[in-house]
């Protein structure tokens, strides 16, 4: 059973580095900045952010400016020259090389309508998941043949009590905060028992995150998690991991990517497995 809630008892430095790093990441900051405001050392303050996190605070960091920029290239006709300047970076051409080697296309292809159509948002701010119509309009909501010899993954969705979902997503993913599709995953407009399947996940070392839009204390609300450590999966076993999905907010790292991104550059082969209601 993996414990996903990184948040947690999470030390109020690291809280205050996320902030710090949520209201200044449109400005050339570092390490040590971020460590100093904090009133820790870099080494000391890298590896308590780590343990709390599952990522690095520069990742962290980057994850932020990158979950931003997605958002403007989908809601604004910024051109991408501003909007580089707008989430810290100093050069088009770095922005661009590495948002292309994180994201798998260039800024100008994320901004392709099937794009916005496809895209999933996490944040408090900037929540969003692809409508059923768009899922199933782009062949999203079956499952596919499953390839020989991949694993399969088991991912027991647990909803808080407090909360009615309406659109459930499980992903498997390569990185912690993720930016690529997921190599397979389950979506539903409702999980009425709670239990999602994943199944052909390839073997290897993935992550798990769940994310749903739910209504809590009478109010909508996106919903996330995502485990601490990557789970192991092995051909022709079953792995079981148990996750509660909680209230979205600023101490969750951002992410955002589309089931419409090209995969040519992944090191992977997405495999979009869908679980249909």
């Amino acid at each position: 059973m993996f414990e996903p809630c990184l948040e947690a008892g999470m030390r109020p430095s690291v809280r205050q580095a996320i902030r710090y790093m949520n209201s200044r990441f449109h400005e050339p900051i570092h390490m040590d900045d971020i460590a100093s405001s904090v009133f820790v050392s870099r080494f000391h303050f890298c590896r308590i952010f780590a343990n709390a996190t599952g990522v690095t605070p520069g990742k962290y960091l980057a994850a932020v400016r990158m979950f931003e920029a997605k958002r403007l290239l989908l809601t604004t006709s910024q051109s991408v020259a501003d909007i580089v300047c707008s989430v810290g970076y100093s050069s088009v051409g770095t922005f661009t090389t590495r948002f292309t080697q994180a994201v798998g296309m260039t800024p100008s292809q994320y901004r392709d309508p099937r794009v916005r159509d496809l895209h999933v948002s996490i944040s408090p701010d900037f929540f969003h998941l692809p409508t059923h119509h768009a899922m199933k309009r782009a062949g999203l909501t079956t499952s596919p043949r499953v390839a020989p010899k991949s694993g399969t993954g088991t991912v027991m969705v647990q909803l808080p009590t407090v909360a009615s979902s309406t659109t459930v997503l499980v992903g498997v993913f390569a990185e912690r905060i993720p930016q690529r599709p997921p190599v397979a995953f389950a979506y539903a407009r409702r999980i009425d028992d709670r239990r999602a399947v994943i199944s052909g996940v390839p073997a290897g070392n993935w992550y798990v995150s769940a994310v749903a839009e739910g209504v809590v204390d009478d109010e909508r609300s996106g919903l996330a998690v995502a485990t601490a450590k990557p789970v192991a999966v092995h051909s022709d076993r079953v792995e079981h991991v148990y996750v509660r999905l909680e209230r979205v907010t600023h101490e969750h790292a951002p992410f955002a990517f589309s089931f419409a991104q090209a995969s040519a550059a992944d090191a992977y082969e997405p495999r979009m497995l869908g679980s249909a209601t």
